[in-house]
């Protein structure tokens, strides 16, 4: 049971070496991960797949796993979705991730 638990989370390595653990559902939200994920020789059905981004550094990585968070639970939502907060000094390097990352 413990392995399976694993195959359902997703390493993110930024390039600063910070390592972010998600959902894989969550992470699917990039298509870049998703196809990425997808490949054969990166998907262990019993361990936890990891995805290292050497362009993208820690404090972007971060809020794009926070969008991805947001992303799935208003997504379909019939509740009011508040607006997804981002600080005007990231948001060129999260835009260039956002567009890597088809997200």
């Amino acid at each position: 049971q413990g392995n399976s638990v694993a195959a359902d989370y997703v390493k993110l390595v930024s390039n600063d070496e910070h390592e972010f653990i998600l959902k894989r559902s969550h992470a699917m939200t990039s298509g870049t991960i998703k196809a990425m994920l997808s490949y054969p020789a990166n998907f262990n059905s019993n361990e936890m797949s990891k995805v290292q981004f050497r362009e993208i550094p820690s404090h972007v990585l971060s809020k794009v796993c926070m969008y991805f968070a947001y992303k799935n639970r208003y997504t379909n939502s019939t509740s009011e979705i508040p607006e997804f907060p981002i600080e005007p000094e990231i948001a060129l390097e999260l835009l260039m991730a956002a567009n890597f990352l088809d997200c």
